[in-house]
């Protein structure tokens, strides 16, 4: 599915991004994006383009 395609890209694309600041070290930015991940993630979740389960992890 496309659409889920272009959101788990744009997860990994931040969780990368969260790498390079926790390499770097700038732990406000890396938890920024990690956030920001996580929330791609969310938010595919809450609309039904992947198929989650917890309720805990995912707002669903």
């Amino acid at each position: 599915m496309k659409v889920a395609d272009d959101y788990l890209d744009m997860a990994r694309s931040y969780y990368n991004d969260g790498l390079h600041f926790v390499k770097i070290g700038d732990p406000v930015n890396a938890l920024v994006c990690f956030s920001y991940g996580h929330a791609w993630l969310d938010a595919g979740a809450r609309l039904g383009i992947f198929d989650v389960d917890d309720d805990v992890l995912f707002t669903i």
